[in-house]
């Protein structure tokens, strides 16, 4: 008997490899289901919000210095440009808190069939744009 050394184990990149499945690397043409998009906007909402939190400190606590800075700051926050960047904020708030109350619900095992986690994925969806357009609509009033 001859003493054969042991033969070395493909590795895992090797054998997805040898498969040859196809690859789509543009994320653009990538069909997310509606509950990954909402998945990932709750995360990206939520960065966005904390990124923008020292910018919004900062203005409170310019505007709470002195009554001509809180003037100041009343000009700044109703010029248009900055009026479409705070609903753009506000529609970020509202779905990150729908989408936060939809993973707690998925947490506590209330949605456990794919047809109610698509279900609710739409609601949070709807909802976030109807607080926004209500916000909005309040703000240009």
């Amino acid at each position: 008997m001859k003493n054969n050394p042991p033969q070395p184990r493909p590795s895992a990149r090797a054998t997805l490899d040898q498969k040859n499945r196809p690859k789509n690397l543009n994320l653009l043409t990538i069909s997310l289901p509606i509950n990954a998009l909402v998945s990932i906007l709750h995360r990206a909402t939520g960065c966005v919000l904390f990124l923008m939190l020292p910018v919004i400190l900062l203005l409170l606590q310019y505007a709470l210095a002195s009554a001509q800075h809180f003037e100041t700051v009343l000009a700044i926050l109703h010029a248009p440009v900055i009026k479409l960047m705070l609903i753009g904020l506000a529609w970020a708030f509202f779905h990150h808190f729908f989408a936060g109350i939809r993973h707690l619900a998925m947490d506590v095992h209330w949605m456990r069939t794919l047809m109610k986690a698509r279900y609710t994925s739409k609601v949070v969806l709807v909802l976030g744009v109807i607080a926004t357009l209500l916000l909005a609509i309040k703000l240009w009033m």
